[in-house]
């Protein structure tokens, strides 16, 4: 069976660590479990790395180990992202002043992945953003994409 290919936003990874979000750390480590046995291929992007250089420098060298660790497969940067980019902000998905939502929302639809996982629920997990999101990417050539938390990823939440 061919396996999912997920683009992990850095909400996601930031997550594995997130003491003061019980919930939502033991649903985030339960989808990293899936992903070690190897139900998906998940990707990354350097608008994540750009936001994990900007932790403290302890956090950062966690975050980059563990995106390692995981296997996380660094995107190519391509000005297909950037001017998909544009052009969500020309269709309201988000407005310019979340052009780091919308940067990872390109790189995922740029390479073809299946869905964009991120706990960012004021933002990017939200119906509008993903209508309005798949709308453009239909218009200009791409796939739609799911847009979706750890938790509705997980197969097995037992």
């Amino acid at each position: 069976m061919k396996k999912l290919k997920l683009y992990i936003e850095t909400s996601v990874w930031n997550h594995l660590f997130a003491d003061d979000a019980p919930e939502m750390k033991a649903a985030t480590e339960k989808f990293f479990r899936e992903v070690e046995i190897g139900k998906y291929e998940i990707f990354v992007s350097e608008m994540v790395n750009a936001e994990v250089r900007d932790a403290p420098e302890f956090k950062m060298k966690l975050l980059h180990q563990t995106m390692e660790k995981y296997g996380a497969i660094m995107l190519e940067e391509d000005e297909e992202v950037f001017h998909l980019v544009e052009m969500y902000i020309h269709n309201g998905v988000l407005t310019e002043n979340h052009i780091d939502d919308l940067t990872h929302l390109a790189y995922a639809s740029v390479n073809g992945m299946n869905a964009l996982i991120s706990w960012n629920q004021r933002h990017l997990v939200k119906m509008k953003t993903q209508d309005l999101g798949n709308s453009t990417n239909l218009a200009m050539g791409y796939h739609p994409i799911h847009i979706r938390t750890p938790k509705e990823v997980i197969e097995d939440e037992d």
